[in-house]
């Protein structure tokens, strides 16, 4: 894609993970950082050390890491009401973390791309001595951005949404057409909407991501042991290896009458999900993912950023959401009694697949790099 260059193009990640956070920012970044280095492109990521981060796996993952002082998430207070509302999540103020990245940068970057909800068009401005070009990349549509490139993958994104928070010059890559999914969601695509084409209720997966730090899986496991779901052969729950509530997961699955099997960092996860006929998950970026194969989702609203992505996924028909998560377990068995002998898992098979055909990590590097697609 850009072997023709003098010099590879030098791009640099700012983004973070953490218990408060989460693992959704960084694992996207991975997999553009991943397509990007296929097509030539020299890329490392700017990361704070906060509890639960993922420096090791993208280090891992073969990306150079430039490691900021961890910090108290709990203790850092927003010093200004004009800060992003998910201003706490740097765990220090902007100003600090411009200073902090500019002394461990260079100031021959290419592309600066930022992905963190505590960042907006302040830090970016200050930041653009140290590159050529800043790209955001955002799903809330809350603050204003000083950017050439911004990318919002969600579901029913339009430019109206952005229009007083970017400038007119901002290129924008909007909707679940750049999905930035790892490449396996693409190779699995055929074989797991063939897989659709015989509904029939025989293994659900349940994920609430990599941290779930309200042990929402747990309640869930509680709800399909209540369920009466006579096809149901096995349930497989996926979550990160580190998630405070692992454990208290592993023991309620034990307890399960279905078998149930309890999984951790999964490498393959498109191969698992064309096996499944449901999902159980939080409503965020996995949603996508669920989408590309087809796979019939109830959705759980578990942050406020997720209320959209929810909300456009009922509105298509290819999901079910639970909303209210005071009565999950009631609402759960409710509705799977009545799912599982209904055309629904068809009927959101179909709309879901249809939303996105997992070739977005591809446009969007075609648009970051300058090239048509």
């Amino acid at each position: 894609m850009i072997a023709n260059s003098e010099k590879p193009v030098q791009i640099i990640i700012r983004t973070d993970a953490s218990v408060e956070i989460g693992t959704g920012h960084v694992m996207r970044c991975l997999t553009l950082a991943s397509g990007l280095t296929e097509g030539g492109a020299h890329v490392g990521f700017l990361c704070r050390a906060h509890d639960g981060n993922l420096i090791d796996l993208i280090k891992r993952s073969g990306f150079e890491v430039k490691i900021l002082p961890a910090s108290t998430l709990g203790n850092f207070q927003s010093k200004s009401i004009s800060d992003p509302v998910h201003a706490a999540w740097l765990g220090c103020d902007w100003q600090s973390d411009v200073q902090q990245c500019r002394s461990v940068l260079s100031h021959n970057i290419d592309w600066l791309i930022v992905d963190h909800y505590a960042l907006d068009h302040k830090w970016e401005r200050e930041m653009r001595s140290t590159c050529q070009n800043i790209m955001v990349i955002d799903d809330l549509a809350d603050r204003s951005h000083d950017c050439d490139l911004l990318l919002d993958q969600s579901i029913g994104r339009t430019a109206s949404d952005y229009l007083e928070f970017v400038g007119a010059e901002t290129r924008m890559l909007l909707g679940p057409q750049y999905a930035l999914l790892r490449p396996e969601f693409a190779q699995w695509r055929v074989t797991s909407l063939a897989h659709r084409q015989s509904p029939e209720l025989r293994h659900i997966l349940v994920t609430m991501g990599g941290v779930d730090r309200d042990n929402v899986t747990e309640r869930v496991l509680t709800g399909l042991h209540r369920c009466r779901l006579p096809t149901l052969e096995k349930i497989t729950v996926v979550m990160g290896l580190h998630a405070p509530w692992h454990d208290a997961v592993i023991a309620a699955a034990a307890g399960m009458k279905i078998q149930t099997v309890v999984l951790s960092d999964v490498d393959q996860m498109a191969e698992l999900m064309s096996t499944c006929d449901l999902a159980i998950g939080a409503g965020g970026t996995t949603t996508l993912e669920r989408c590309s194969l087809g796979l019939p989702s109830v959705l759980l609203i578990l942050a406020d950023n997720q209320l959209n992505i929810v909300e456009h996924m009922v509105e298509a028909d290819a999901a079910f959401a639970i909303g209210d998560l005071d009565s999950l377990e009631t609402s759960l068995v409710e509705f799977l009694e009545s799912f599982a002998l209904s055309n629904k898992m068809a009927i959101y098979a179909q709309n879901s697949s249809d939303l996105l055909d997992a070739n977005g990590v591809v446009r969007t590097i075609a648009k970051l790099l300058g090239h048509n697609g």
